[in-house]
């Protein structure tokens, strides 16, 4: 090749010098080489922001000032402050990595709302009884104000019946309220009763172990309002206002007796949301531990649906045409006929004796003729409806989740029946969805569910976990008036 002319020998040579100040360490420099040599582009910075000091930087690893792993909390633990930017105002001080990362998560919160960026708070004292209500509640209804908007107060219900002792601990939200802690245990307050008309002093010990149990609970979440209930074994007891009184001054609690219409007021309250719609009646029962309650709808007096809140739930009641409240249950069912060992003719008397307490209701408001006129459907809310199906569905333990809201045609519910009536006592108790507890009443309480599907013939069953202790709290919560705005605009309606 020739010679290069000096002027182009000058060019290149600017252009060699040119590059070797845009090396690092030179002060001009914008760029960092990669490995290779090559050249990574600069991160544009906005006009007006302040570069993060160097003190600030994380070392290699992520974690600033080289700490352990072990020494750095979660980004949630962090103080976070939300950086709004203001011409008038000075930018605030640059965050910490971990204040950055907490604040993205916060952001997203409020951005994408329950689908990316929900925070899950951890409930606790949650334990084995009752779990399986806690997890499938706290999943229905979440609180969409996000991680840093304060708690909102407590609510609890308790209802003592006759045959257990439940507890649920709410906190309200846009649609309804959150489960932040549940209890069930089978106390058989009423064990006895209907034979000597007093509650036995063994029965008296395991319902007090179990209001400590809830009056804990209700402490630790700092319950601003609750809806305490005693049902039909009180009602009955002559002893009850003694072992009320003895369970104030134990536990700390006040529990109220309620009357049979308040109390099938509350049941078919708390499980409104499950009614069917598209039908013109509904016929909603609630098998007891000592009594049983059927609530009849008509559901041409609505006004609208009920799903939207627990407030326009409660207006259910205003379509109870009729109701009445059985003195029989699954416990003094069992206690009058026998219930680990129940043969064909024992389950008949039984069916029997229910359908004749059934008739005087059927005579007098004629349901059958109605059923047959119309369209409707039965939604039982006890426990006997929810073994029938977690029976039928097979589950290898019961799932809430799974039972509440399912639906079961008549010849369903029948197939479980006769399946447990030709099984063993021990086999009943080696069933997952009965156990040892419910093996002696579970008969009982096919028996009543059987005289009632005779009594009025159906075609569709719907099963609801659910009843006293939501109706419970969605009255509490709508005295309060905590459901007022839940119609006004912006994200609370998306």
């Amino acid at each position: 090749m020739g010679r290069v002319p000096r002027a182009l020998a000058a060019q290149r040579g600017g252009h060699r010098a040119l590059h070797a100040r845009r090396q690092p360490g030179h002060a001009r420099g914008r760029g960092a080489p990669l490995l290779g040599g090559r050249h990574r582009a600069p991160a544009r910075r906005r006009r007006g922001a302040h570069p993060a000091p160097a003190a600030s930087l994380p070392p290699r690893g992520g974690r600033p000032g080289g700490l352990p792993a072990h020494a750095v909390g979660p980004a949630s633990d962090c103080a976070v402050r939300p950086l709004t930017i203001l011409r008038t105002a000075p930018l605030p001080a640059p965050a910490t990595p971990l204040e950055c990362r907490s604040s993205r998560n916060q952001n997203d919160a409020h951005r994408h709302g329950s689908r990316n960026g929900r925070w899950r708070r951890r409930v606790e004292g949650k334990d084995s009884e009752g779990a399986a209500a806690l997890h499938a509640e706290r999943s229905e209804c979440q609180d969409a104000e996000g991680a840093s908007a304060p708690p909102r107060p407590a609510y609890a219900a308790l209802d003592l019946g006759t045959n257990n002792c439940r507890l649920l601990v709410a906190r309200p939200s846009r649609r309804g309220f959150k489960v932040i802690d549940a209890f069930s245990r089978i106390i058989r307050l009423g064990e006895g009763v209907s034979i000597s008309g007093r509650l036995s002093e063994a029965a008296i010990e395991r319902t007090l172990d179990a209001l400590q149990v809830c009056a804990a609970k209700i402490k630790r979440h700092r319950v601003v309002r609750a809806g305490l209930i005693a049902t039909e074994a009180c009602r009955l007891a002559q002893n009850a206002p003694e072992f009320l009184a003895r369970a104030r001054a134990e536990t700390g609690l006040d529990i109220k007796i309620v009357d049979r219409e308040t109390e099938a007021k509350l049941a078919v309250s708390g499980c409104a949301s499950l009614i069917d719609y598209g039908c013109d009646f509904a016929l909603v029962f609630d098998i007891g531990g000592g009594s049983s309650a059927l609530i009849w709808l008509d559901l041409s007096r609505r006004a609208h649906h009920w799903r939207r809140s627990p407030t326009e739930r409660l207006e259910v009641q205003g379509c109870i045409a009729a109701w009445t409240s059985l003195p029989v249950g699954v416990v003094t069912l069992a206690e009058r006929f026998g219930g680990r060992f129940v043969g064909r003719d024992t389950f008949a008397a039984m069916v029997e004796h229910v359908s004749d307490l059934l008739q005087p209701f059927e005579a007098e408001h004629g349901l059958s003729k109605r059923l047959g006129r119309g369209r409707a459907h039965l939604l039982g809310t006890s426990g006997t409806v929810t073994t029938v199906a977690g029976v039928h569905l097979g589950l290898p333990r019961y799932e809430r989740n799974r039972v509440d809201g399912c639906w079961l045609a008549v010849g369903e519910v029948r197939a479980v029946t006769a399946g447990l009536l030709a099984a063993s006592y021990e086999e009943r108790v080696a069933e997952p969805c009965i156990g040892r507890e419910r093996a002696d009443l579970v008969l009982a309480g096919c028996a009543i569910l059987e005289a009632m599907l005779r009594m009025w013939p159906c075609e569709r069953l719907r099963v609801a976990d659910r009843g006293l202790r939501e109706g419970i709290l969605a009255t509490l919560m709508a005295e309060d008036g905590l459901y007022r705005t839940e119609r006004r605009g912006g994200y609370w309606r998306r």
